[in-house]
């Protein structure tokens, strides 16, 4: 009787070992989230930058090119970032346009530096 329940107890032992080598251990970070259209950010970076010469970029009022256009960061305005977001399609920083005053969405591959580099939470 000992033996047999010394089998189940070892055979126990080794199922959750195996189960537990085969978890991931992951560290906490930016989840893959978007700003919905409408959702503002926080101001966190404050990283002031000179839009690229040549180049144009929606603001948006969401991380998507879905959401409504809310500006323009246009050839050589003065920007500053406020923080970054994730979305299916990669980057987006919020931001404020010196130049007319408007805030909102643009992808970060259209921005000087890449965009922000502080994470807006969500």
């Amino acid at each position: 009787m000992r033996a047999a329940r010394h089998a189940k107890l070892a055979a126990l032992t080794a199922g959750v070992l195996a189960v537990s080598a085969s978890l991931a251990v992951t560290t906490a970070g930016p989840a893959s989230a978007s700003a919905p259209c409408g959702k503002g950010a926080l101001y966190k970076d404050g990283t002031r930058v000179t839009m690229t010469s040549g180049v144009s970029a929606n603001m948006r009022s969401g991380s998507s090119t879905g959401c409504a256009v809310a500006g323009w960061a246009d050839n050589r305005d003065g920007l500053e970032y406020w923080c970054y977001t994730n979305s299916d399609s990669g980057t987006w920083t919020y931001l404020y346009n010196v130049h007319d005053k408007t805030i909102g969405w643009v992808k970060d591959t259209l921005l000087p530096n890449g965009g922000s580099y502080k994470w807006c939470g969500f």
